[in-house]
Order: structure tokens, then C-alpha cells, then sequence
């Protein structure tokens, strides 16, 4: 059974810094793209950022320049660096992985920047 595994959230000041891990189990092949959703309170789930088996990135622009996704394809994680952090960015953080067409989910993780 396949599951994400996330960690690293919490509560930090504005322009802190914090770095979120997700860690899927369950899975004998490299997992062709992982990604970070989030969602604030009253907001529709958004895609944060995707990071492919081969390196490839993408991110939102509200994100760009302020956060990093990087992977370790033989551990199937999934991190997220982010910096210069606003209170914008509070939000329950997903991680994702698609797979055949099927999006897995894990449970997220509470991000709360403070002003």
C-alpha cells in the first residue's frame, strides 16, 4: 500500500526559513513526479511546486525565488527549502505523487508564519 509520509512544519516568523520532507513507502519503482500542494483556510488546494524523476522543477509564482523542491529518488522523498517565508504562505502543506495516472496524497503538514 502506498503511503506519503509528511514532516517539518510548524510555526515561524516572517522571513524565516523551514524545510519540509515527504517519504512514500509502499513503492518499489522510482516515482515519476512528486510535488507540494497547500491549502489555506477557505482557499482551494494549489500546487506549490513538481519535481520529476529526471530533475525538471516547476513552481508557482507566488513561490518562485522563495522556495526550493529537490528529491533523493532511491529514498522516494520529496523536500521543500523555504525561505524569506510570509504569513501568505500559512497552510496545510500536501505532498503528492503521481503515479499510473492515480495521485497519491499524503496527510500534510501545518505551515503558520507569523507577522
Amino acid at each position: 500500500q502506498v503511503q506519503l509520509v509528511e514532516s517539518g512544519g510548524g510555526l515561524v516568523q516572517a522571513g524565516g526559513s523551514l524545510r519540509l520532507s515527504c517519504a512514500a513507502s509502499g513503492i518499489i519503482f522510482v516515482i515519476p513526479t512528486m510535488a507540494w500542494y497547500r491549502q489555506a483556510p477557505g482557499k482551494q488546494r494549489e500546487l506549490v511546486a513538481t519535481a520529476t524523476s529526471g530533475g525538471r522543477t516547476n513552481y508557482a509564482d507566488s513561490v518562485k525565488g522563495r522556495f526550493t523542491i529537490s528529491r533523493d529518488n532511491a529514498k522516494n522523498t520529496v523536500y521543500l527549502r523555504m525561505e524569506s517565508l510570509k504569513p501568505e504562505d500559512t497552510a496545510v502543506y500536501y505532498c503528492n505523487a503521481l503515479m499510473m495516472s492515480t495521485n497519491y496524497w499524503g496527510q500534510g503538514t501545518q505551515v503558520t508564519v507569523s507577522s
